[in-house]
């Protein structure tokens, strides 16, 4: 009943000691008061127990207010008494105490002459257990949820209690339900996962444990408030810049910080390079920094880049920042560069060539140190190599040699490559765009380097005609860089056969072929027709202008009646003349007609007034006094000649004789 009571007693002490940080003593009914007057504050009763159900070994703890360094204690475990200054804190060992009956413990404390001392509590040792606080523990995220792992305190299962909060505030949240804990057999580490948690947000976390073996368990002290930053959920958005210096490239890396809620507990940046990690050909370590800014050299080899932030909760997925090589325009084949000795500082790559874009995690490369681990076979026969040469100036990588490297093409004689290592495939998809009368693009896509059997020195273009009596071939050589030619001087709508092939060293190899067909004339197909167009729209519009004129014409101005003219015979003396102002002889002979039927009929009905001009073939004779005597003795001899015909009918058939006209107006009525 006794070792019940005190047993109870001491778990209600220890609990409520931890809860409310306050002194024991100052809770219990048994509570030892000091005497007036006395320098002695009592300490709290003391706890003594292994560190798990496995330890030998057996500690005690007690607490004391009070900052003199002058106090002495003395702890007495039943009838053992063991004294300690300034001390709150002791250790034994298993053989020094009763462990498997029940004791009475209590401290003793004195200062100067005043003496205080704990309450009495009795436990049975061996049965007591309490784990220590946990420690390093490491936080992740799971999704919405947030995974604890720490350092198991022994393999058989145990009680955490958890409290948390968000970081921005105030009041704990405690897990209502004790979480029962299984530690892994391999990593003897305690997990636990706290579910339904908002991983962009930041938590604070601490929690206590305690053994399911033991018959008298104590909770552990809390842990340590361990911070949980919100998940680094997204990878760096990095940026490069890329300056080209003289056999070494500078380049800068910046990119924009974490979200704040992930750096509550600090973020940092791991960088690392392929070019340091092959140690070529200086040797460097990864990169930690807490900037969000990088500047690094490297040679002209690829060189590829990873960057990745870290906070406490974990790592952020990898940016990856690929760097290609820096290829000379001018790039000449290696000559023997695989048998030749050089220094023991250089470093020497080889990068096989699948594809234009050299990116080195998809092309293998041998440095000269793991060269040596590689078989000679390794470099392939009549596949090409981008070959560097490094060194390591001033901590700084550069490179000094940069060549092509074919194996055999270099080792084979000038004899053997002829015929032997042209290339094996033709220029790919060969196509013609752009036609006109007089030329043609051509394009086509380069030759795969493992195709190429050797350094491609030039494509080889040629058209010829066919259908021609001319069958003369134009070749043209393209440098190995250019995949695009246009042909011109071609002829109007003549077909053409255009072949395309690569040359090595070794000669030319298979041909690409395509037919094209030049157009009639570009300006019968273009411009004639828009003139023909516009002439044509031109003579419409003319024709119709000149309708409408025509119209408007005979409205403004009516056309006048024709008069009727008679022929008539006048027989004039041949010397007839009259002067003129000029003092002009003019002869005319005039012949008076008879008259028709039908005029001679209208003659006795109508009466004609008749209006004579004169005019004279080489001058105009104005004047109206010479021309009445002229006309009175016309009409005097006319009829005399013909002396039935009357004098109207005379003046009808006068005619015009030896330049003289005579206009007849006749009005009615």
């Amino acid at each position: 009943m006794y070792c019940h009571v005190a047993y109870v007693l001491c778990n209600f002490e220890q609990r409520m000691w931890e809860e409310t940080k306050q002194p024991l003593h100052t809770l219990t009914v048994f509570q030892h008061v000091p005497p007036k007057g006395s320098k002695c504050v009592a300490p709290s009763s003391p706890q003594c127990f292994r560190r798990n159900n496995e330890s030998p070994d057996y500690e005690c703890e007690w607490r004391m207010n009070t900052t003199r360094s002058d106090v002495t204690f003395d702890l007495h475990l039943g009838k053992q008494t063991f004294k300690f200054k300034a001390e709150t804190h002791a250790e034994f060992r298993e053989e020094q105490l009763i462990k498997y009956r029940p004791v009475d413990i209590w401290v003793e404390a004195r200062v100067e002459d005043s003496t205080c001392s704990s309450n009495r509590t009795s436990v049975v040792l061996n049965e007591t257990v309490k784990f220590k606080a946990p420690q390093d523990i490491l936080v992740s995220w799971i999704q919405n949820h947030l995974k604890l792992t720490w350092m198991a305190a022994e393999k058989h299962p145990a009680l955490v209690e958890v409290w948390f909060r968000k970081a921005d505030t105030l009041s704990w949240e405690k897990r209502q339900d004790l979480t029962e804990l299984m530690p892994s057999k391999n990593l003897m580490s305690d997990m636990l996962v706290i579910k339904h948690l908002q991983k962009h947000t930041a938590y604070q976390v601490r929690l206590r444990q305690q053994t399911k073996a033991a018959l008298n368990p104590l909770w552990s002290d809390w842990s340590p408030t361990v911070i949980a930053p919100a998940e680094l959920e997204h990878k760096l958005d990095v940026n490069m810049t890329l300056e080209a210096l003289e056999g070494v490239r500078k380049v800068t890396l910046v990119w924009k910080p974490v979200q704040p809620s992930a750096a509550v507990s600090g973020v940092a940046y791991f960088l690392n390079d392929t070019q340091s990690s092959r140690r070529c050909p200086c040797k460097k370590k990864q990169h930690r920094m807490e900037e969000t800014e990088y500047t690094y050299y490297v040679s002209y080899s690829p060189v590829s880049f990873s960057v990745v932030a870290r906070n406490a909760a974990g790592y952020s997925p990898q940016a990856a920042i690929q760097v290609p090589a820096e290829v000379a325009h001018d790039l000449q084949p290696c000559n023997k560069t695989m048998d030749k000795k050089v220094k023991k500082s250089t470093c020497r790559e080889w990068y096989e060539l699948q594809g234009e874009d050299l990116r080195p995690e998809s092309v293998p490369s041998f440095t000269e140190t793991t060269r040596k681990k590689v078989n000679r076979n390794s470099i392939k026969d009549y596949v090409g190599y981008l070959y560097f040469e490094h060194l390591c100036v001033q901590n700084t990588p550069k490179t000094v040699n940069m060549c092509l490297y074919y194996r055999n093409e270099n080792a084979l004689t000038q004899s053997l490559l002829l015929g032997l290592l042209v290339p094996k495939k033709a220029p790919q998809e060969l196509v013609a765009s752009n036609q006109t009368r007089n030329s043609v693009t051509v394009s086509w896509n380069a030759i795969p380097v493992v195709e190429r059997r050797g350094f491609l020195i030039h494509y080889n273009l040629c058209s010829v005609i066919i259908h021609s009596q001319d069958k003369e071939k134009q070749c043209h050589l393209i440098p190995a860089s250019l995949l695009k030619f246009q042909l011109e001087n071609l002829r109007p709508n003549a077909t053409y056969n255009i072949s395309v092939a690569g040359v090595t060293a070794a000669g030319e190899g298979p041909k690409a072929t395509i037919t094209i067909s030049t157009l009639l004339l570009s300006f019968m197909n273009g411009g004639l027709k828009l003139g023909l167009v516009f002439a044509t729209i031109f003579i419409l519009l003319l024709i119709v202008c000149m309708c409408i004129c025509k119209r408007m014409k005979k409205k403004i101005c009516p056309p006048v009646p024709k008069p009727t003219f008679l022929k008539l015979a006048f027989n004039q003396p041949v010397n007839q003349t009259w002067t003129q102002e000029e003092h002009e002889e003019v002869e005319h002979d005039v012949t008076l007609q008879p008259l028709s039927e039908t005029l001679a009929k209208n003659a006795n009905e109508t009466v004609m007034s008749l209006h004579i001009d004169i005019r004279t073939t080489d001058s105009m004779v104005s004047e109206e006094t010479n021309g009445d005597n002229l006309i009175s003795k016309a009409l005097t001899d006319s009829k005399e000649e013909m002396p039935n015909m009357g004098e109207e009918d005379l003046l009808a058939s006068l005619l015009y004789r030896k330049g003289l006209v005579f206009d007849m107006k006749t009005d009615s009525g």
